[in-house]
């Protein structure tokens, strides 16, 4: 059983860069699919970004090319490196943990979740 809490949140401007961190808990992290979501006030969750067990990642068209996730399975570590920021950004990031092998991009097939952390984009 994996426990996520996520850091690395903050207010950035515009055009700037912020990385955002995952840290795990519990032996089973390796094996665990591991995403990025996204919800801004009044809007639904929507992915970001996830990478699986076998290092292979999808991303939301939304933030392609601009954001980057990345694992660090010795430090029990997921990241999401995020570059060229907009306010349309702005958001609280949660991580997420699943056991399905593909990178699914819906809500529902993540069981374990993070607290989330509020990313602030100014213009």
């Amino acid at each position: 059983q994996v426990q996520l809490v996520e850091s690395g949140g903050g207010l950035v401007q515009a055009g700037g860069s912020l990385r955002l961190s995952c840290a795990a808990s519990g032996r089973t992290f390796s094996r665990q699919t591991m995403g990025w979501f996204r919800q801004a006030p009044g809007e639904e969750r929507e992915f970001v970004a996830a990478i699986n067990l076998f290092m292979m990642t999808a991303y939301a068209d939304s933030v392609k090319v601009r954001f980057t996730i990345a694992r660090d399975n010795a430090r029990n570590t997921v990241y999401l490196q995020m570059s060229s920021l907009k306010p349309e950004d702005t958001a609280v990031y949660y991580c997420a943990a699943s056991t399905v092998l593909s990178t699914p991009i819906e809500s529902s097939n993540y069981n374990i979740w993070g607290q989330g952390t509020q990313v602030t984009v100014s213009s």
